[in-house]
């Protein structure tokens, strides 16, 4: 029996799996980013003027949503374009801020987000795509805590 227990102790430590440890952030072992997960970050956030939520008045839908994991340079991006309610929406900057601010807390840091209006879809969209991409207005954003509620 003791022979058995030090044949077997000798065997485990010839094959240990911690003699080739796996890179935490080999890039191999990543899960991908799908537009059905970005979809699902963003489609329960409340519209800030009505009781539903933006998937319920389509603000925002799978079609404007494109993921690439890595492009030319080696950048891993996430462009969402959403629509508002009405092309005179007052509160469009809040609604793409509010899916800016969901996508940052949710997604790894690897990834670079774009949040833009739809073309055609505001009357002032040059100006709103400005603000959404306002460093200063995202960091007062995401110190935001009643932002995403």
């Amino acid at each position: 029996l003791v022979e058995n227990f030090k044949s077997r102790n000798a065997l485990s430590k010839t094959r240990s799996w911690f003699d080739n440890p796996v890179e935490l952030d080999d890039e191999d072992f990543r899960d991908p980013i799908t537009v059905d997960e970005i979809f699902g970050h963003i489609r329960h956030i409340n519209d800030p003027e009505h009781p539903l939520t933006l998937e319920q008045l389509h603000v925002v839908n799978k079609e404007h949503i494109t993921v690439i994991e890595k492009d030319e340079v080696g950048l891993s991006r996430v462009t969402v374009q959403f629509t508002p309610t009405i092309p005179h929406c007052s509160m469009a900057t809040l609604i793409g801020l509010s899916i800016r601010v969901k996508l940052l807390r949710s997604l790894p840091q690897r990834f670079k987000i774009s949040v833009s209006i739809y073309p055609g879809t505001h009357n002032t969209e040059d100006a709103v795509n400005r603000q959404l991409n306002d460093k200063e207005r995202v960091a007062a954003a995401l110190e935001n805590s009643h932002l995403l509620d």
